[in-house]
Formats: C-alpha cells, structure tokens, sequence
C-alpha cells in the first residue's frame, strides 16, 4: 500500500458529499480511504466509495456522527492512520481533535487550542482585536440565565443587533432584534436553544449592520506564524442566515478593500499560528464597504470549491500533505486568481414554505456531465431516499468562466439540465437568483432573498 508520509489510509468523520470530495483527493494521493456510516446511510455513495466502511449507529446524529468515541473506534477498526472531520459533525469540537491526537492517529486540521479559541465567538473577536483586525461592536458575554444589565449592554452596542450563541457557527444560534421590548425574551431563547445545540447557553450582542455583504478569507496556514491566502468569496445570498450561492470573486467590492481584508485575514491567522485551512469571514458594509470581523471556520468550508475552481489549487490535498508533514509551502506571490466561481446550493426543499426540508425518494437525479467549466458535488444518486436526519442539500454546482456574467449563465445551464423528481427542490429558486437584475449587476448582500422573497418565488426560470 501506498502512502503520504505517516498517512496510509484516511477515515473521513463525515458522510455524502463531503466524504465522496476527501476521498476523490486520497485516491488521487495514493491513500485508501474508510468510511463511517449509521443506519440510515447503510446504502450511501459514500459508504460504498470507500476501501473500508464502518457501522456507527442510529441514524440520529447525535447517536451516530456526533459520538467521537464511535468514530475512534471505527477508526481503530479500519486501521486509519488519520481523520479527517469534513465539515460540521465534529469538525470544529477541539476534544476530538485531542482525542484523535491521544489514540496515536494524524488529525487533519489545526491543533485544538486553536479550534477552541476560534470557536468561542467572543474569544474570537478578542484575538481579532488584538491582531488588528476591526471587529462588530459587541458586548460582554451572558452566561445561561444571566441578563444582568442586558438593557444597557443592548443601548452601548446599538438597535438593531443580534444575539449570537457563544459556541454558534453556520448561522445557527443567531436572531435579530430591533427594539428593547423584544430584546430579554430573545435572549432567553437563544440562550436555551445554544444550551441545547452546543452544550453552552452563553450569548452576547452584537450590532447587526443593515445592508450588509458577507465576504470571507481562504486562508492556509503552516502552523509557524506564516499563512497564505487563496482571495476570497462572497456568500451574502443566504437563507435563515445560510448560504445559497457563493462567488469569486466578490462582485464590486474595491481592490483596496479586498487587499485589506486579505491582510487582515492573515495578520489573525499569523497571530494564532493557525495550521491547514481555515476560513476568516467579515461582515461588508454594503454601502461604505467597511469590513468588520465575524467568526474564523477552522475546517474547509462547503464552498471551497468556488476557490478550487479559480486558483486551481487543491485544498484538500494541501490539508492531507501538511497533516503529513510534506507541506508543499506556498509563496503568496505562486497563487493566482483566474476568472469567476459560482457555486448554487442545490436542496431538498420548498423555498414556497419559508425553505422548509423536503425528503423523500430521487425518483429521478440525474446531474449534467461534468466539464473543465462545471463541477458538480454531490452524495446522492438516482434511488436514493433523502432522510430528514441530515442537511437537505443534495448537490453543489460549481460553474466557472471568464468573467462573472459567463459563469452566472453556466451556472443557470447546468441547473436546467439537472433532472431531480420525487421531492421538492429550490432549482427554480435559484435559477430566479441567478437571472434577477440586482443579482446579475452585483447588487448582493445579505438581506437579497428576504427582501425579495415574493419577486423571486413568482419569477421562476428566465431564458
């Protein structure tokens, strides 16, 4: 058997398309592949993909990919020399990094300490703070029942604001308010709500920008206080604060601002010596373009691919090596943009019910063939039964061009040619996006999809 370095065969702690793209690169590197699954993916592409497959329990997540100790164990079973998390599951829970590092196995993402700072959101802005990197106006932390002087934190950091869980990430664990008669009972909720999906109930305030864009920083660090980064994307088209589509590069934005936020993205990742990659996301005054911290991701992100597509870069395979250590060191000067991304989000829902999930049997999946210009990830195939256990995005269509309108309308070419039957998607949702005349100028921020929800529900497909 071949390998990379320490690394002869790779576990992925995750399932469908994330698993199927890690693996795609392990093959690619000469390194087998072991794959976990529970109940309800006994049958999955992902599961037969691999060189090894391992039971895990219940179809719930919380009895299954969300058990570390199962994973071990799994681990140890298909003899796994490394993990490598994917995204969400237990990518960011620095304990099971620890844990893979204590059971003698190679963790394929940065050292815990860092997936613990990063993922205490106050934590977060203070290093922020002290890197120089402008940061929200935000208060105090509020434990699990502590409101203690909230209206007065509230009156500092301004209306309207958000109340955000602590331990949040990926939109979870955030809520609006704009006004104080609202403020003490929202707080109240979210404190309950990240009790019971982080195991932490602490939330703090922070001042919500009104027109907002949503632009984040691929950076790759090697772990020595030096890091790189591979330009950005814009995620602002975003639904119940989740992304729908993401682009590169961003559209508008001034050069200046995009080089001071690259900056800025590596003086934070320098500063906590942040090792593979990892994500540094701001919030863009849509107006002013003044950019402030949000939250740093350390794990690859969904929509890396629209990064993969116009640097022509790898990340996976930079993770794999660096985790090896055989990093392939890149000089920021080597990494070179070329025309434009576009990622769509395929899901499993009806955007006519507020994007409410919507399983069932793929009677018919049928994805266009993939070209130089388009990819498509996907865990799912004809046949297959879309749970209501996991995430409901059943593809990622990845179009690229030479400027942003040719890869905007390959984009929209590819999502006609997808044939999906059996459940509702949102495919028109997002053929309406694409072909809307705010989208196409570049006009994008955060609030796009609720502002113009009804337009867009009742435009449908464009030529």
């Amino acid at each position: 058997m071949s390998g990379l370095g320490p690394i002869r065969r790779v576990l992925v702690a995750n399932r469908g398309e994330i698993a199927l793209r890690v693996f795609r690169t392990c093959k690619a590197l000469g390194l087998e592949t072991a794959a976990v699954y529970s109940d309800a993916d006994a049958e999955a592409a992902h599961v037969q993909a691999a060189d090894r497959a391992v039971h895990i329990g219940p179809a719930a997540a919380r009895e299954s990919y969300l058990v570390a100790d199962k994973v071990l164990a799994a681990a140890r079973e298909a003899g796994a020399d490394a993990i490598h998390p994917g995204y969400g599951f237990l990518s960011e829970n620095a304990a099971f990094a620890e844990a893979v590092a204590a059971a003698g196995l190679v963790w394929v993402g940065p050292r815990a300490e860092v997936i613990r700072a990063m993922g205490d959101k106050q934590r977060a802005r203070d290093l922020a703070e002290q890197a120089g990197v402008p940061v929200v106006p935000g208060s105090r932390r509020f434990a699990e029942g502590d409101t203690e002087g909230l209206a007065a934190e509230a009156e500092r950091v301004g209306y309207p604001l958000l109340v955000k869980a602590a331990a949040g990430g990926g939109g979870i664990g955030m809520r609006r308010v704009d006004a104080p008669a609202t403020l003490a009972d929202t707080v109240w909720a979210t404190q309950s709500m990240a009790a019971k999906a982080f195991g932490d109930g602490a939330v703090f305030l922070e001042r919500f920008v009104p027109k907002a864009r949503h632009v984040e920083i691929q950076v790759f660090g090697y772990g020595d206080g030096t890091a790189v980064h591979l330009f950005e994307r814009d995620c602002s088209l975003q639904r119940r604060f989740q992304k729908v589509i993401e682009e590169s590069p961003a559209p508008g934005l001034p050069e200046p601002v995009r080089a001071a936020m690259a900056e800025a993205a590596l003086r934070l990742a320098r500063a906590v010596r942040y090792e593979g990659a990892g994500t540094v996301e701001f919030i863009v005054d849509a107006e002013s373009f003044a950019f402030f911290f949000l939250e740093m991701n350390t794990r690859i992100q969904v929509e890396h691919a629209v990064t993969e597509m116009i640097t022509g870069r790898d990340l996976v395979a930079m993770q794999l090596e660096l985790a090896a250590g055989q990093p392939g060191r890149l000089a920021q000067e080597a990494i070179a943009a070329k025309g434009h991304a576009i990622e769509c989000r395929l899901y499993a829902e009806n955007p006519a019910k507020m994007f409410m999930p919507s399983p069932g049997p793929l009677r018919i999946f049928r994805a266009p063939e993939a070209a130089r210009d388009l990819r498509i990830d996907s865990g799912y195939r004809e046949g297959d039964l879309v749970t209501p256990f996991y995430d409901p995005m059943l593809a990622k269509v990845i179009a690229w061009g030479p400027d942003r309108t040719a890869a905007r309308r390959r984009a929209a070419d590819a999502l006609r040619a997808f044939a999906v039957e059996g459940i509702a998607t949102n495919r028109e949702f997002l053929l309406a996006c694409l072909s809307d005349e705010a989208f196409a100028s570049g006009d994008v921020h955060t609030g796009f999809i609720d502002s113009r929800r009804a337009q867009l529900l009742a435009t449908g497909d464009k030529p």
